[in-house]
């Protein structure tokens, strides 16, 4: 990955975006793919979109999502005590102890999740969301609401770390991995002979029900989809693999099948990675996928969809990790698989 495409992943990373609250990131990507594409877009849903040959009879749209999980503030205490709720899949049970910042009336406060001291009887092993609190360091509810109002987002704050063996962690990077995915198909396939109009879009709201997915497909009105999205790591202490399976983090992209996922295009995925010597993994969706594809296959006269995902470990916690040379093979896969579109395919499953 090369440093100007490094600088943009990360500046994705450090920009808040909780489900909901996603402008701030789609501006810097507006402003990312606008250097590329023939032309940028937005619509209803908050999406941004990046457009490659855009006067193409045969489009076919990437799905990346920006959104990530995250707090809602629920309740102010009378000594300015903060409650708060989830925003999509965020787990309490790593909370306690870690730092955040609240996007605040005009700017972030920074916060604590108070943790009862051990020798007060600590947490104890049940507990839940409504156990837990932000310390802000307020003296009263009413300093607190000068900053503060019921309703504003908290993420946990961000420390991106470089570890051994070109691995990243960071929280968000489910999915601002994809976001980035689909921008650099942009920048990479920017000034080629396309055949097919390529429209990346960097969705909203995947994390609480795959919000923007239906309102990107329903406007673009695609001939094929392809979902980038991530998925479960297996190589390290603790995953039971019998169960789960083996996903490395340097495997190779992830490919889905099953039911929802359209086996021609992952037979010209599947192509396209054997002619750049590529490995890939494969996971089963049999029902669904739980990502993007699944709204975006059901608009319009429906949409035949894949998946391609990138291994990650600890999904859903402020240090998910992931490794930049499998984020610049899915890109590569992506890229190498449109270059090999002609606009004629037929993508019905009996045609």
């Amino acid at each position: 990955m090369d440093k100007s495409s490094k600088k943009f992943l990360y500046d994705l990373l450090n920009t808040h975006s909780p489900s909901g609250y996603e402008n701030d990131i789609q501006k810097k990507w507006m402003a990312y793919t606008g250097k590329y594409a023939d032309k940028v877009d937005t619509d209803i849903g908050g999406n941004a979109v990046a457009i490659l040959n855009p006067s193409a009879k045969f489009k076919l749209l990437l799905a990346g999502h920006c959104d990530e999980i995250a707090f809602i503030v629920s309740r102010i205490d009378e000594n300015g005590f903060i409650r708060f709720n989830p925003v999509g899949g965020i787990s309490h049970k790593v909370a306690p102890g870690l730092i955040v910042e609240i996007i605040g009336r005009k700017n972030i406060i920074p916060g604590v999740i108070g943790v009862n001291a051990e020798h007060h009887g600590g947490l104890g092993e049940k507990f839940e969301f409504e156990d837990l609190f932000f310390d802000c360091g307020f003296k009263d509810r009413k300093e607190a609401q000068k900053h503060i109002r019921i309703g504003d987002y908290a993420v946990y704050k961000n420390q991106i770390t470089e570890l051994k063996n070109g691995m990243i962690s960071s929280k968000g990077l489910d999915n601002k991995t994809g976001s980035f995915i689909v921008a650099e198909v942009i920048r990479k396939l920017s000034g080629k002979k396309l055949n097919a109009g390529v429209y990346s879009v960097s969705t909203t709201g995947e994390e609480i029900g795959l919000q923007g997915a239906y309102f990107a497909a329903s406007s673009i009105n695609p001939d094929i989809a392809i979902a980038c999205d991530v998925t479960w790591a297996t190589d390290y202490p603790g995953v039971n693999n019998a169960k789960y399976g083996d996903y490395p983090l340097n495997g190779g992209p992830v490919l889905a099948k099953g039911a929802p996922i359209n086996r021609k295009i992952n037979e010209m995925l599947e192509d396209a990675a054997s002619k750049l010597k590529m490995k890939v993994q494969i996971e089963l969706t049999p029902r669904v996928t739980g990502t993007d594809a699944d709204r975006i296959r059901f608009t319009g006269k429906g949409v035949p969809v894949a998946l391609v995902s990138l291994p990650i470990r600890y999904m859903h916690s402020p240090v998910e990790t992931v490794s930049l040379k499998a984020i610049d093979e899915v890109v590569d896969l992506l890229c190498a698989f449109i270059l090999n579109l002609t606009g004629k395919e037929n993508f019905k499953p009996l045609g």
